[in-house]
């Protein structure tokens, strides 16, 4: 099962505060950890979004907001990409994370849908472009 763990924002984060060298140092052997357990896909930090923009899509309009925006605990300042068991291993993994900011953080846990989820509307054709489009990225990689 895969799973998307994003790491919420904060005040500091959002003010663009860097993280210290302990915690890159705590981050950099807790990601080890997740690599040697063939855990982690993929992961990042994201700049503050002050630095982002959003798209609002109402009916064809299509409308941009430059950041930064107001609510904070809504936002996210980094993720991992996860392939374990279950999301009792991802609460596991994710418990044993280092604090990922300088003050009361939150992470969030949200399990990635996979082919099987989408039932009979994802037909075969759909899963054929949908496999050609992975290998063409993976290839790129």
């Amino acid at each position: 099962m895969k799973f998307m763990i994003l790491v919420k924002a904060t005040k500091d984060s959002e003010a663009g505060v860097m993280p210290s060298e302990q915690l890159l140092t705590a981050m950099g052997k807790y990601n080890e950890e997740l690599v040697k357990a063939g855990v982690m896909l993929a992961g990042e930090g994201l700049h503050p979004s002050s630095k982002g923009a959003r798209v609002r899509f109402s009916g064809a309009g299509r409308t941009v907001i430059d950041g930064p925006f107001a609510e904070t605990q809504e936002l996210v300042a980094g993720f991992w990409l996860w392939e374990v068991k279950s999301l009792a291993e991802a609460i596991e993994w994710v418990k044993r994370c280092p604090n990922p900011m300088l003050e009361d953080s939150e992470i969030e846990i949200r399990q990635v849908f996979a082919a099987e989820d989408f039932g009979a509307e994802f037909t075969p054709e759909l899963r054929e472009q949908e496999e050609r489009l992975r290998q063409q990225v993976a290839s790129k990689g």
